[in-house]
């Protein structure tokens, strides 16, 4: 990164930074978004275990790895201060973080699983799909995690490319073995949904190896020796990772929390309902892959300016990347509106579940407002190490308004299924209010320091 003095080298950065990430989010995305879509080609019934399956395992995977994420600012300082050795030892403790918290979680997902999936009124296939695709995933949850704190190292070397590389690499990989185990091609036997679960896991092995591998032999990775002395774990370290990583990984989850939990309770519905609504939620997660990802490059943008105290500089990067995300939602709301059914038929062709399909895409189209402000404002504040108030505004916007008036609406007023998605586009709305009244606050404190 370099400073900027005028308005086309900001939008160049701004999108040299965007670029790679939003190809490795959408990569990452991809390995759920296939699983998805093969499941629902094998059967209905499989593509709401699936369905069920994927919910669970999303808010999970995204908290966890929200924490993670923490390694990034911690390594970029200690190489800004030259301080390699320092550097290295924070990834080494991120590693073995991240081995230590998919451990905790696979043993949570093989105690509570049951229990939870069981309080659910489920078909029972749609029951047995749902626990074996999520007890498939969980075999792939240390590479995932430690693959997600190499990818923070790699990024915090401003990276980013390698990064693009290694997780384009997993969606060939995951549609192979999508095809072997869903529809039992090559000898296997066609085990349908739980088979995209397998598919995934072999998936974040595969891609934990070769990032492993790139730390190992490549430049300038290769030059920190991460696997070369492991050190016992260092509790003040992990404090500091675990200090800056909570509250993001806080935020991210009650974000995907509440979509898990929608979905679950859409439960109570009819299979079709389910497979419908998670045709829409599926496809409205991945056009939130962009701005996410114009999300995390404000964060990189706006620290770095923050650092040098160019406090107008990085108000200039947020107003741009709210921009910029503001005007690419527009164009993909107005393509879901006119293209809703096209899309629905790609995930099923059972008529009932497509038509379904059809109406809650309008919603999820809508979806995306809220997100290009509300994000953006996010990586921003992220950037400002503003993380504390930014994950309890997101617990309040989800947790206490979007969930409850959903419920309302659903089985008060008798909105059925719909009213949950509108109980959901006001808390992105309300989310999306507060950020900006926070970002107002925060940027004012700056420019009078």
């Amino acid at each position: 990164m370099y400073q900027t003095t005028t308005h086309s080298q900001k939008w160049k950065q701004l999108l040299v930074i965007i670029t790679p990430i939003l190809v490795t989010q959408i990569a990452l995305y991809l390995v759920t978004f296939f699983d998805v879509l093969f499941s629902s080609k094998y059967g209905t019934t499989d593509l709401a275990g699936v369905s069920i399956g994927s919910s669970i395992w999303m808010p999970i995977y995204v908290g966890v790895s929200g924490i993670l994420l923490s390694i990034t600012p911690i390594v970029a300082q200690s190489i800004g201060g030259k301080k390699t050795k320092e550097a290295t030892f924070s990834v080494q403790q991120g590693i073995i973080v991240a081995i230590v918290l998919a451990l905790i979680v696979f043993a949570l997902i093989l105690a509570l699983l049951n229990p939870i999936l069981s309080l659910m009124p489920l078909e029972p296939h749609v029951h047995d799909v749902a626990h074996g695709y999520l007890i498939a995933m969980s075999c792939g949850l240390v590479p995932l995690f430690i693959y997600t704190a190499l990818r923070s190292f790699i990024d915090a070397l401003g990276q980013t490319r390698t990064s693009m590389f290694i997780t384009l690499i997993a969606t060939p990989i995951n549609i192979f073995f999508c095809y072997v185990f869903i529809f039992g091609n090559l000898g296997s036997p066609a085990l349908g949904g739980v088979g995209a679960g397998i598919a995934s896991a072999i998936t974040y092995w595969i891609i934990c190896g070769i990032a492993i591998w790139i730390t190992l032999k490549s430049q300038p990775f290769s030059d920190f020796t991460i696997f070369k002395k492991f050190p016992k774990p260092n509790w003040v370290k992990w404090k500091e990772i675990l200090k800056i990583g909570f509250p993001i990984g806080l935020a991210l989850f009650a974000e995907t929390g509440i979509f898990a939990v929608v979905t679950i309770i859409m439960s109570k519905y009819t299979t079709e309902v389910i497979g419908a609504h998670q045709i829409a939620m599926n496809f409205a997660n991945l056009a939130y892959m962009i701005p996410l990802s114009i999300s995390m490059g404000a964060t990189i943008l706006i620290g770095f300016e923050i650092g040098a105290k160019r406090y107008e500089d990085a108000k200039d990067y947020t107003k741009k990347a709210i921009i910029l995300a503001v005007s690419i939602c527009t164009l993909t709301l107005g393509a879901l509106i006119l293209l809703r059914r096209e899309i629905a038929l790609v995930y099923s062709d059972d008529l009932e579940v497509v038509a379904l399909a059809t109406g809650f895409l309008i919603y999820a189209a809508f979806f995306q407002l809220s997100d290009a402000v509300q994000a953006p404002i996010q990586g921003a504040l992220r950037g400002y190490k503003d993380v504390t108030t930014t994950s309890i505004m997101a617990v309040i916007s989800y947790w206490v308004i979007a969930l409850p008036l959903g419920y309302i609406l659903a089985d008060v007023l008798d909105f059925g299924p719909t009213g949950y998605w509108i109980g959901l586009i006001s808390g992105l709305a309300v989310g999306a209010i507060s950020l900006s009244i926070r970002l107002r606050i925060v940027q004012k404190k700056f420019s009078n320091n």
